[in-house]
């Protein structure tokens, strides 16, 4: 499998990344975008943050640290959720690792396996090489492969395909708010610019309350 066979859709952001240094004045008008049918949330009582992404993704590998960074203040009325996408089937595995990491208690491995894929240039795009790759991080392959094939993995890639569908998920990274609002790089034009508009929509989503 080539290398841009498995990134197709993520890669596509590359238009994505110069919108990203681009002045606000040559973005879209609106910084987020309001969901004409708003979703129902998994997490009662809380202000929901999902946060989709790609491992593949260069500009997921760049917002994460500074994600990480933000949902370190905020209250604890609000919860950031990670929820990982597969634009196409070659790009399941990687998705299948987020949520094996999870089951397996190892998320302190979830901003390595960026570290291993953009700067390492490691090619962990496939179960094997992620097997291979997690052994050296001290996770037996036998354990991840059990994990990333059971039942609670792939029913929570189900419901990841679920709300890359109701969130119109056109690319990555996409924050989205209270199950109401939608923003990104592509809308804001910086990565930072997305986490203070984020956070501008969760004050709203909470003086709302």
């Amino acid at each position: 499998m080539s290398v841009h066979a498995f990134l197709s859709k993520t890669l596509s952001m590359a238009a994505l990344g110069l919108a990203a240094l681009l002045p606000l004045s040559t973005q879209a008008q609106s910084t987020y975008e309001t969901l004409a049918q708003p979703q129902p949330t998994d997490t009662p009582g809380k202000v929901e943050v999902l946060e989709f992404f790609a491992y593949s993704c260069p500009h997921c590998a760049t917002i994460e640290p500074m994600v990480a960074e933000w949902k370190k203040d905020l209250p604890d009325t609000v919860v950031v959720r990670q929820v990982p996408v597969a634009f196409n089937a070659s790009m399941e595995d990687l998705q299948r690792l987020y949520y094996a990491l999870e089951a397996l208690g190892r998320l302190d491995l979830h901003p390595k396996v960026f570290d291993a894929i953009h700067d390492e240039r490691k090619r962990i795009f496939t179960e094997t090489a992620i097997a291979d790759w997690i052994e050296t991080q001290g996770v037996k392959p036998d354990d991840y492969r059990a994990a990333a094939r059971s039942f609670g993995v792939t029913s929570k890639v189900a419901r990841a395909k679920e709300l890359e569908q109701a969130y119109d998920v056109q690319g990555t990274p996409t924050l989205a708010i209270g199950g109401k609002y939608v923003t990104s790089p592509s809308m804001t034009g910086s990565y930072q610019g997305t986490i203070t508009q984020a956070q501008k929509l969760v004050d709203q989503v909470l003086s709302a309350q």
